[in-house]
């Protein structure tokens, strides 16, 4: 895959949303392997998919070429912003506000229980509120609740498995209200 990681920088990956989603996860953009690959999280050391699945959002661990099938678990996937970069720390702070804008956006016309923001500096950058924690966040996103949680990367060492699948489930117990997954 590497020769295609050197043309993926600037490339977009299509949203992953229908209305009346359970819960929007909002990445903060692709990486050039997910640009290159054309799928979410796709970057083989990225944990979503291990940790949506043990947190009960999904039967079993998806594989990234899957992730238009989240929909039929409730679940969507966009980003912060929509261009692809070796790292997250391209990305200034004006791009990060208006990712937020074009985000209310999407939330206002499909109308998701709730909205998950999957990386903290990001969202902090993103909402203007340098002191936010992980969790459910006191503002709501249009008709949509807030919600914060940890970067999957692989690369966020802060965050192992184990504690990413607890914050997802805390995420699925709040915004969905039950204990088990959808019936694909």
């Amino acid at each position: 895959m590497a020769p295609q990681l050197l043309t993926a920088a600037g490339r977009r990956i299509p949203d992953v949303i229908a209305p009346g989603l359970d819960v929007l996860f909002c990445g903060i953009n692709p990486s050039l392997y997910s640009a290159a690959a054309g799928h979410h999280f796709a970057r083989p050391g990225n944990r979503f998919w291990r940790a949506l699945h043990g947190a009960g959002f999904t039967p079993h661990v998806l594989a990234p070429a899957q992730d238009r099938s989240l929909l039929a678990h409730g679940c969507g996937l966009t980003n912060l912003v929509a261009r692809a970069t070796a790292s997250a720390d391209e990305l200034g702070d004006d791009e990060l506000v208006a990712g937020r804008r074009t985000l209310a956006r999407k939330v206002a016309r499909h109308a998701p229980r709730a909205v998950a923001v999957l990386g903290i500096g990001a969202f902090r950058a993103a909402f203007a509120q340098p002191d936010a924690e992980p969790g459910r966040q006191p503002q709501r996103l249009g008709p949509s609740a807030l919600w914060l949680l940890p970067n999957p990367s692989g690369l966020n060492a802060h965050y192992q498995l184990p504690a990413l699948v607890q914050a997802f489930e805390a995420l699925r117990r709040g915004a969905v209200g039950r204990s088990g997954t959808r019936e694909a």
